[in-house]
């Protein structure tokens, strides 16, 4: 066999698949654009969805790719079996409406046994196919699959629910009687069944249904091919390895992991090349959904960064490692994969900033995990008890990052288990919860052919016009239709040319009328967006009646356009300001250009202090008055990047492609609409700045008249503040309101001294009051007192004075009920706990609480029953055992 390494199996693939006609796309980022339904790009098929559906129409339909995906669904079996992995790269041939099994069963079969290809031996290839397809079957043997590899089985039918589904028919390949895990009489024992010999490397979907609403499946209007070769088990097979993790793809990290530990090596033990399998599976992941802009927080996609970090930091400690060492991997991943994704290299010194603020975070709730791991242990066996709870195995596991193999491997150290029933119904639930939080659109659409059908031709021309005096009507669409005529309501329709710009890269689409050759309005344009077929799709109030092929006026409405253009132009002057002043790490994630105001979101760890807005309001101030002229060429990609241009990773480019520049301050890949001069935009103003999700911050401003009104309202209120404070002038105001906080604060502390005095009065009357009970001393009582923390300072000096064994305070702050208990040191070793006796009174005030063994509080809605819980107290305690 050849030996070839990652690299050259990638592009050999993706090389083959141009020869046949296919265009090579892009691996889209890990982070779904517009795509609710889905957490983390988890396929190549899922970047395709648009064209499956019909709602866009590629340019080429055979396309090729290599895509990064991230899968967390079986997180817990990475490293325990040779091909569960979080990030791998599925390889895939796609074909919409065009070949079909004929094209995709050859060409399969061409590349996997050519010696101009792969040249693996033919013999060494098994194919599964669906029983009803007989088609597929055929084709196999016509190709050359001899007839005894070729294998039926029910489940070869791929099938997500409603939208498009088929056959699939699934290659596998034969490593040898020595991968062999298995009795030769065992069922599973075939390829296809659940084995170590017979791998599989390659499904190919034959799509040519939809799954109806009602459980039918009708025929698609168009087939269509879907194919996924995991790239981690090809490579496996080229470079005879006994699981992915010993390829090229994976030995980087785990090597580098080896200098970092305390003489561990990989190979030598079974449990400890675990550790090496997660620490290098999950660097390569984190490393990639960092690099495409995804940050660790406590929900959704930044959850799952944060676990993997604390996953691998777990397993570095297995392995003797001191001290961060994951984000030493980053450059390690970023050499190992820089050949198809230099991007991650380039960003390395960024990614591994993010990665080490985790670990450090991680590393100090490490050690109270681990105090708390003890103290469980502890209290476990001093009950009696054979496991620990399964309760609170999963706090460890959801609050700490502990996984429930770490807890199970320390209790039984202990001589203890863990209650995994408990724990598991505890998972259960976060996965019910998870799973309800989910969109539950279908993550793939019916395919519908109406509009995918219009092909008429229709250009653009509103970057040098607003107004088209000759257009003529190509398509109407009204009541989901394609009509001849229509004569009220709202329709759809295509012009041969336009002026409307369409909605696209977060500006809106553009308002105004459609006019008959006496200028009179026979339509308002309410909306515009990109029909499949890239026209301009209009949406029209109609005044009266309209048919294909009439010609009519088109006019854009200047001043909503010119609002809508300045405030476009000022989101380019803002996305290199931010990176001026934060580095070139950030990027745009998301924008909204509208008439009135801007939005425009960047990624950036850490916070954004108001020096820094600041700076960046005056960069692009500063760009503004210098009066710089903004120039748009039409290119082709390659040439748009030599100038420098910066293209948004989410963002798909045709063959040619607009950069627009605003001198040599910004060049962008840009297809809006634009002033040319920024001179237009007259003034910039942030008018707010907000966090909106982990390493994802937001911005809104004003230019032009809307920036001058924001000012001058602003202007308006600090003079009604000047007129109530008596101030002059505006610009005693600062000194106005520090004199006034100055005499707050002094009326607060002689209001608070005031209140300590005559808290420390009711105490010396309750603490002079003590009973006792059950044999224990216990003081209680209702005091006056401003505060919850003016009870915890009495709770304070009751235990520096150790005035009794057991001590419960109330008092009504407002409308609301506090209650706190104290238990004295000695009292807690007989069993005692203010946790247990405030759960146990809290009810009388209509309310909850706890706390530690030695101090609990609690707050309630109803005042009226503090006394009822003293009461209460006293029985708690006297009913003691």
């Amino acid at each position: 066999m050849k030996e070839l390494s990652s690299s050259q199996i990638r592009q050999m693939y993706l090389d083959f698949f141009k020869s046949k006609g296919h265009t090579i796309m892009p691996s889209a980022s890990l982070v779904p654009v517009d795509d609710p339904t889905l957490l983390w790009i988890n396929s190549g098929v899922a970047t395709m969805k648009n064209y499956f559906n019909g709602s866009v129409v590629p340019k080429n339909p055979r396309m090729t790719s290599s895509q990064k995906s991230i899968r967390t669904n079986d997180i817990e079996n990475v490293g325990r079996t040779a091909r569960h992995h979080t990030l791998f790269e599925m390889l895939g041939n796609f074909s919409v409406g065009d070949y079909f099994k004929d094209e995709a069963i050859a060409w399969a079969w061409e590349l996997l046994t050519s010696d101009d290809w792969f040249g693996w031996d033919p013999e060494k290839l098994y194919m599964t196919v669906y029983p009803k397809d007989d088609a597929a079957k055929k084709r196999w043997l016509e190709v050359g699959v001899a007839p005894d590899h070729i294998i039926e089985a029910e489940d070869n039918f791929w099938d997500i629910g409603e939208g498009p589904s088929g056959p699939d028919s699934e290659i596998f390949y034969d490593r040898g009687q020595s991968f062999n895990n298995l009795a030769d009489d065992d069922p599973e024992n075939y390829p296809g069944g659940e084995n170590e010999r017979y791998l599989e490397v390659w499904n190919i979907v034959f799509s040519q249904f939809n799954h109806e609403p009602d459980g039918s499946y009708k025929p698609l209007p168009r087939k269509n091919i879907d194919t996924g070769m995991g790239l981690e088990r090809v490579v496996s097979v080229f470079q005879h390895a006994k699981t992915n993790f010993e390829t090229d793809l994976f030995l980087p990290m785990i090597h580098a992991t080896e200098t970092y530990s305390d003489g561990k090596k990989y190979g030598e033990d079974a449990k400890e090349d675990v550790s090496f399998k997660v620490i290098a599976d999950h660097a390569r992941a984190i490393t990639f959904a960092i690099g495409d802009g995804a940050l660790p927080s406590n929900e959704g996609r930044g959850y799952v960064i944060r676990r993997l970090i604390r996953r691998a930091v777990v397993n570095g400690q297995k392995l003797g490692v001191d001290g961060a060492f994951l984000y030493k991997l980053v450059p390690v991943v970023g050499e190992a994969m820089k050949a198809f994704y230099p991007e991650v290299l380039e960003n390395s010194d960024y990614i591994a900033k993010v990665v080490k603020s985790e670990e450090d975070r991680f590393n100090e709730t490490l050690t109270d995990g681990l105090n708390l791991l003890n103290a469980l242990i502890a209290e476990t066996k001093k009950a009696g008890q054979k496991e620990i709870d399964g309760a609170e195995a999963f706090k460890l596991y959801d609050t700490y990052g502990f996984p429930v193999e770490l807890t199970r491997e320390y209790a039984f150290d202990e001589g203890i288990g863990v209650d995994e029933d408990g724990f598991e119904a505890e998972m259960q639930q976060q996965r019910d919860r998870a799973r309800k939080a989910r969109n539950s659109d279908n993550s793939m659409g019916v395919q519908t052919d109406l509009l995918i059908g219009i092909k008429s031709p229709s250009e653009y021309v509103g970057y040098t016009q607003l107004a088209v005096d000759d257009a003529k009507i190509s398509d109407i669409l009204a009541d989901g239709a394609i009509v001849d005529a229509a004569e009220s309501g709202l329709v759809q329709v295509i012009f041969d040319k336009t002026p409307f710009y369409a909605e696209m890269g977060g500006q809106i689409a553009d308002q105004g009328d459609v006019l008959d050759a006496d200028g009179n309005v026979i339509a308002t344009v309410e909306d515009v967006q990109h029909a499949p077929n890239g026209q301009n799709l209009h949406t029209l109030k109609l005044n009266r009646a309209i048919k294909v092929g009439e010609t009519v006026t088109l006019k854009v409405n200047e001043h909503f356009h010119s609002k809508v253009e300045k405030n476009h132009t000022a989101t380019h002057l803002l996305d290199q300001a931010l990176r001026n002043v934060f580095g070139e790490h950030t990027q745009q994630a998301g924008s909204l250009v509208e008439p009135n105001y801007l939005r425009f979101d960047f990624t950036h760890f850490g916070q954004v202090t108001e020096a820094d807005l600041a700076k960046v309001e005056a960069i692009v101030n500063e760009k503004i008055f210098e009066e710089i002229p903004v120039t748009t060429v039409e290119t082709d990609q390659e040439t748009g990047k030599k100038m420098g241009a910066i293209a948004l990773f989410s963002d798909k480019y045709g063959d040619k492609v607009r950069v627009v520049s605003i001198g040599d301050f910004s060049i962008e890949f840009c297809g809006g609409t634009h002033v040319k001069n920024t001179n237009e935009l007259g003034l910039f103003k942030i008018t707010s700045e907000t966090g909106i999700g982990a390493g994802t911050r937001r911005i809104e401003a004003v230019t032009a008249g809307d920036a001058f009104a924001y000012l001058n309202d602003h202007d308006q209120l600090l003079e009604q503040a000047a007129g109530s404070l008596k101030a002059q002038q505006v610009s005693e105001v600062p000194g106005k309101i520090s004199q006034l906080q100055d005499q707050i604060k002094a009326l607060t502390n002689k209001a608070d001294s005031l209140e300590a005095k005559l808290a420390s009065q009711q105490a010396g009357q309750i603490f002079d009051n003590v009973q006792t009970v059950n044999g224990k001393q216990l003081i209680t009582g209702v005091v006056q007192v401003s505060s919850m923390d003016q009870l915890r300072q009495l709770a304070d000096t009751w235990r520096q004075k150790k005035l009794s064994d057991v001590l419960v305070l109330g008092a009504q702050v407002g409308e609301k009920a506090n209650l706190i208990a104290a238990v004295s040191d000695d009292s807690i070793k007989d069993g005692l706990k203010a946790g247990d006796l405030i759960k146990a009174i809290s009810p009388k005030i209509n309310g909850g609480g706890g706390g530690r063994p030695n101090m609990a509080q609690a707050g309630g809605k109803n005042p009226a029953g503090l006394q009822d819980a003293m009461t209460e107290a006293t029985n708690w305690l006297a009913n003691l055992a």
